[in-house]
């Protein structure tokens, strides 16, 4: 399976944390990796996005540049257990790749878990892309980390 962690780009500070929306440099990092992603990605990847504004924002840049379809999931939202995002992805058995677009710590707690075999406080940038996919290799499934894109160097 392929799993792809998208943290949502750069937001403005405030409350209600679900309203927050992008800035105008967070609707340029969510630009920049909508076009890297719309290069890479498998036709058939599901696009699961948290239902909080700046999530939804930066997964409505690559809808706009792939016309892909997004599905809002609420266990994907801010400060849900990396453990209930993985199960919404169908981990590790999903058929087709999976995309979610999330928040800290949740997403970097999922990338420590899958590659390290622990929750550790890992961080993924805003805007930033981890890509990991399994393989069976002697009868073991193991994670690899096949990219991690910083919407900086795109």
């Amino acid at each position: 399976m392929e799993l792809i962690l998208w943290r949502h780009a750069e937001a403005v500070d405030g409350e209600p944390d679900l309203a927050r929306k992008l800035t105008p440099r967070g609707k340029k990092q969510a630009r920049r990796a909508a076009e890297w992603l719309d290069r890479h990605l498998p036709d058939r990847t599901r696009i699961l996005v948290s239902p909080a504004v700046r999530a939804q924002q930066t997964a409505a840049a690559l809808a706009e540049t792939s016309h892909r379809k997004l599905r809002t999931v609420d266990a994907i939202a801010p400060d849900v257990a990396a453990r209930d995002v993985l199960e919404a992805t169908g981990w590790p058995d999903a058929k087709f790749p999976v995309l979610v677009v999330g928040h800290q710590p949740t997403l970097g707690h999922i990338a420590s878990l899958l590659l390290a075999g622990e929750i550790q406080d890992w961080s993924i940038r805003k805007g930033g892309l981890w890509w990991m996919t399994t393989r069976e290799r002697d009868g073991n499934r193991q994670v690899l980390l096949r990219a991690v894109v910083s919407p900086e160097t795109i």
